[in-house]
Parts: structure tokens; sequence; C-alpha cells
């Protein structure tokens, strides 16, 4: 950008103009060179430029350290592309070197002076960029989001046409390009909630299922033992138990014998006659 603006300011102007050797500075002189040449509205310029410091605002080391752990954050930085600031079509390249950026801005190194909220901010950072690199796991990023974006497409779809249908304009709040952007941005946050949740559900059931499983094992285990030491318990007392039914009918007989020597008939009296 910056040879940019020195090439147009040695070929087409021939004035004093100090550059500021910053982004934004540089930019605002290429912009006004072209407001000369191309009738750009200074208000136009302005606004661009705006944009840009806003944007360039957020680099910096805190800032993005608090953008990466602000409330709700869990669920923020469930798109990977929003983590790391970059659009879903950038190519790789771009995307190694937007991590390194990022990365070394939220590095713990950098931030000393919070190291543990730098840390979490870099782990954010590292999990969306692996995940990226996986095409299947980018794949499903990507969908995600084009599914937000037709949804809102239809919704605007819709609305409008119920709008003719009703004889009113049909000019809706999503025409203008920022708040489609943001009516787009909240629904793909909401879909990857949702798909988060489903995640975590979907985790929950196999974990309780798991448990469910692991307690049947154990009881199964334990049974099975119980049944081996009882089968073993048996076997070890089979002849004392066969000595024990022995000796028990062996007293029984000897009892029976007894008592049968105290049985003796009546005497028979003789009957006397007078």
């Amino acid at each position: 950008l910056i040879q940019d603006a020195n090439v147009i300011y040695q070929s087409q102007i021939r004035r004093t103009f100090v550059f500021n050797h910053t982004r934004r500075s540089c930019f605002l002189a290429v912009l006004l060179l072209q407001e000369k040449y191309s009738c750009i509205s200074i208000v136009g310029i302005c606004s661009q430029v705006k944009q840009i410091e806003k944007r360039d605002s957020v680099l910096t080391s805190k800032q993005q350290i608090d953008r990466l752990l602000r409330p709700g954050a869990s669920y923020f930085n469930l798109n990977p592309f929003e983590v790391l600031q970059i659009d879903p079509e950038a190519t790789d390249d771009e995307l190694k070197k937007r991590f390194r950026a990022l990365s070394i801005l939220v590095h713990p190194d950098k931030n000393q002076d919070d190291p543990d909220r730098a840390q979490k901010a870099f782990e954010a950072v590292d999990k969306a960029y692996k995940l990226l690199l996986d095409p299947e796991q980018k794949k499903r990023a990507m969908d995600v989001i084009h599914a937000g974006k037709e949804y809102v497409e239809h919704n605007v779809k819709e609305r409008k046409k119920q709008l003719k249908k009703d004889g009113r304009p049909q000019d809706v709040e999503e025409d203008d390009p920022e708040v489609f952007k943001q009516a787009v941005y909240k629904q793909t946050m909401k879909l990857f909630a949702e798909l988060e949740i489903k995640r975590k559900e979907r985790e929950a059931k196999e974990m309780h299922e798991r448990k469910r499983a692991r307690e049947e094992e154990i009881e199964a285990a334990e049974k099975a033992k119980r049944e081996r030491e009882w089968q073993k318990n048996f076997e070890e007392t089979r002849d004392g138990r066969v000595d024990s039914w022995r000796t028990f009918q062996a007293k029984g007989k000897t009892k029976e014998k007894k008592n049968r020597s105290f049985l003796k008939p009546p005497k028979v009296k003789m009957e006397q006659r007078e």
C-alpha cells in the first residue's frame, strides 16, 4: 500500500505530502488522491478510514484476549473463522499468516502481566487453527456458515413476498449489507451453539450408556465370582457333609435299636376261676 501511494505521489502529484508510515495514514493518502482524480466523496473516505481504525483497534494484545474470553466465549469461539477473524474463503497461506499474527498477540510470553488469560486465549486460537487444518472439520464449519446465510436469505425472501402480497413496500432491514451481515453472524452462532449442545447431549448419553454397561459388567463379574466361590465352598465341604450324614444315619439306627429293646409285650394274666 505504501509503494502504491508513492507511485501515485511521484507520477501524479508534485507537491509535498508527509506520509506517516502506518496503514491508516497511507490508506487515507491514497483515498485523498483518488478523491481528487475520481471524485470520491470525503464522507466515504472518512467512513472507510474509521472502519480500518476500528478493525485495527482490536489487534492489540489486551483487546484480543478480552474478545476471546468475553462472556459466552465458549459458544462464540465455536466458529473457528470468527476466532481467527478471517474470511471463510481465505487461502491456506492467508490462514497461516493470520494464525501467526494472532498467536503472537495473545501468546503468554507477550502478555506477562496476565499470563493465565493469555494462555486461555492462545489455546482458543490454536484450537481454531488446528480445526481448520483438518479438511473434514473445515468443511463442517463452512457448511454451518453457508446454512446460516441461506436461512437469512430465505427469511428475507419470505418477508418480502409477504410484503408484496400485502401491497406494502418490499424494503427490509437486511437490505443494508451490514445488517444482513449481522443477521448471518447471529444465525451462524445460533447454529454452532445448537450443534454444540447436541454434541454434548450425545456425549452425555454415550457416557451414561458406557457407565451402565460398565456397571452391568461389574455386576456380572461379581455374580460369577460369588458363584465360583459358592461352588468351591460346596466342593470343599462335600466330605464333611457326607460324614455328617453318615453319622446322622448311624445315630438314627442306634437309637432305633435301643428303643426296640425297651419295647416288651405285656404280660398275659391267667384267668383264675373259682
